[in-house]
Parts: C-alpha cells; sequence; structure tokens
C-alpha cells in the first residue's frame, strides 16, 4: 500500500528566474536517487536500483512513459541501457548527446545531436514532439542549468552510497519549483513530482 500526500502551492504570476519560457516542447525527469543525491555509482553501476523490489509495482513508470513521445540520453546513459538484455526504449525515439561515433549497430529510431540542450530542445520542437524524456547525469544537469526541464520526478530510495554521480550540480540561477505530489510505498521508496514554476 501506498500514502499520497499532494501540496499545492501558489504560482507567482511572473515567471520565476532561470526557467525558460514555456514552449510546446515539454521535457521531464523521471530518475531514482539516493538519500544521499545520486543517481549512479562512480563507474555508472545502478545495481542498488534493483535491491528492494515491490513485486508488481513500477512507481508510475509505465504510465509516465507511455506519455513520452521522444527520449533525449547522455552517450553514457546510452551505453548503459544498450547494455540491457532488452532495449527497454522499444518504439520511441531516441536522441544521443555525444560527440563521439555510436556503435555500428544500434536500435532503430537512435540518432545522435550533439548541440547544446537549447539547440537540441529546438530541433525536437521543430520536428512536432511534445514530451522529451531527459535522463542522464550530465544530461538532466545541462538541461537544467539551460531552464528546459519542466517537470521533475524523483524516487528517492532509502540508501547511502557515500558517492557517485550527482543527480543535480551548478546551476546559474536558482530554479523554483510547484510540489505537485509525493507518495511513499511500502519498501521506503517515496517519490515526488515537481513543476516549474513559470
Amino acid at each position: 500500500m501506498s500514502e499520497s500526500t499532494k501540496s499545492t502551492l501558489d504560482a507567482d504570476p511572473q515567471r520565476a528566474p532561470g526557467h525558460a519560457p514555456r514552449r510546446s516542447l515539454r521535457c521531464t525527469v523521471y530518475v531514482g536517487a539516493s538519500i544521499d543525491g545520486f543517481i549512479a555509482r562512480k563507474d555508472g553501476a545502478i545495481d542498488w536500483l534493483h535491491q528492494k523490489p515491490l513485486p508488481g509495482e513500477d512507481y508510475g513508470y509505465q504510465e509516465f512513459f507511455d506519455t513520452v513521445d521522444v527520449m533525449v540520453m547522455g552517450r553514457a546513459t546510452f551505453d548503459l541501457a544498450l547494455g540491457f538484455p532488452t532495449w527497454p526504449y522499444a518504439g520511441k525515439p531516441v536522441t544521443v548527446l555525444t560527440n563521439r561515433d555510436l556503435p555500428a549497430v544500434v536500435p532503430d529510431g537512435v540518432s545522435v545531436d550533439a548541440g547544446s540542450p537549447e539547440e537540441v530542445a529546438a530541433r525536437l520542437e521543430a520536428n512536432g514532439y511534445r514530451h522529451a524524456y531527459v535522463d542522464g547525469g550530465v544530461t538532466i544537469q545541462r538541461f537544467l542549468a539551460a531552464g528546459l526541464i519542466d517537470q521533475l520526478i524523483v524516487t528517492r530510495l532509502p540508501v547511502l552510497i557515500g558517492e557517485g554521480i550527482p543527480l543535480f550540480g551548478a546551476l546559474p540561477d536558482d530554479l523554483w519549483w510547484q510540489h505537485q505530489e509525493t507518495r511513499s510505498f511500502a519498501n521506503g521508496f517515496v517519490k515526488s513530482t515537481y513543476l516549474a514554476e513559470r
């Protein structure tokens, strides 16, 4: 069973500093993190994410993923996903942000873009995409710094891993968010959803 706590904050009528103006492309981060704020070990391993499963519970991932029409991820995240037994993003276009060539054989729908977050978002929007799932530590940080993330969905796991790849990094401005919902799960996971104040 889970408990839900909902909170609504009044949005400032003026756009909060740091967030980009509204676009037709919505960018969302959906990520798991340790209590101490890491999304992976220093070597990129995410074994700890799967050590306390809750049978039959996906924490709303599939419902969220069904709303996404394009993925944006960094090269390290792409390489990690490529090593999974099956490609987890089948049927979704995937844009990999990298300056390096991809392997000769990649899943259908995978493309490369070496542009800035602003350029990538503009190209995706021009191609008719409406909801991008942004993933990968550096990629998330770059999109946040550019003010391009519209929604944060962060699930905190009840574990300290001591060191690793951090979820958040330096920002040019403070970024304010409206808390939408927090759900706690029987295994101690706590999922919170925030919308960017604009």
